[in-house]
């Protein structure tokens, strides 16, 4: 089985004190740590358990500059076979579906069986970008993949629904899935598995490479684009309301109606 995963350099940011950018388009990466993207990192994981199960090969691609050559060599370390980086400043300001045009124009010249992406990156939390990678390349899909499982050219998957209920559905490969964490255990990356593959090529292909032209990505190939980066307002905090039942629900009726919740 030959898969291919798209995966994600992006910023540590949970424990950080986020400052935006003077565009205000975005924030300020200066002193951040950077990462795979927690998703992607779960599928690697499972791209790699498929191929220890049935053979094939693995290629992880990542659209971004040198830097990403790290979270490629993360995933060669892990036991990818091959790297592919996207780069070229025509990609810059794309949004999801222009990113997906990207990577779709990439994988193309590629053979494969199966596609892997993470359900949504840490930075931006959008989650379009497998989907429309899947439109793109007229694949069939299954998003927000918990378990999977392949008997001959079909794959038995869980998908992650609202609510705590779960969904058993069957794809036939070729297929795309986006993979939601708690899958597997992602395993440990250890400093002398990345330097046994520091030397090992990765592959470097811009827009001209890929046949397409500045209008088709970046800004003026997307759909859409952010205008603007800010902080919510701080509030006043909570009120609380006390008294009886009867008395709290009185309370809470005229607030609504005060404030134009409810007629």
């Amino acid at each position: 089985m030959d898969i291919i995963v798209c995966i994600k350099r992006v910023p540590e940011t949970a424990e950080a004190d986020l400052v935006i950018d003077k565009g205000r388009r975005g924030i300020d990466t200066d002193g951040l740590v950077f990462s795979i993207n927690e998703w992607d990192n779960y599928a690697v994981e499972a791209a790699i358990q498929l191929k220890e199960a049935q053979g094939g090969t693995i290629t992880v691609i990542s659209v971004g500059p040198e830097e990403n050559n790290e979270v490629l060599r993360r995933a060669l370390a892990m036991g990818a076979d091959e790297a592919i980086r996207l780069t070229d400043p025509a990609f810059e300001g794309s949004d999801a579906t222009a990113m997906a045009k990207v990577l779709a124009a990439a994988i193309r010249g590629i053979p494969y069986d199966l596609i892997l992406t993470g359900v949504q990156a840490d930075d931006d939390g959008f989650g379009a970008v497998g989907v429309a990678l899947a439109q793109l390349l007229g694949l069939p899909y299954a998003a927000l993949v918990t378990d999977i499982s392949l008997e001959g050219g079909t794959l038995t998957v869980h998908r992650e629904l609202e609510g705590g209920l779960e969904e058993v559905d069957r794809v036939k490969l070729p297929a795309l899935l986006t993979i939601q964490t708690g899958i597997n255990e992602p395993r440990y990356v250890s400093i002398m598995g990345i330097r046994r593959v520091a030397k090992k090529e990765i592959a470097v292909k811009g827009a001209s490479d890929l046949g397409l032209s500045g209008g088709e990505v970046g800004i003026e190939g997307s759909m859409s684009q952010i205008e603007e980066l800010f902080f919510p307002p701080v509030g006043e905090g909570a009120e609380i309301i006390e008294g009886t039942v009867d008395e709290e629900a009185d309370v809470l009726v005229k607030i609504l109606k005060e404030r134009g919740g409810i007629a």
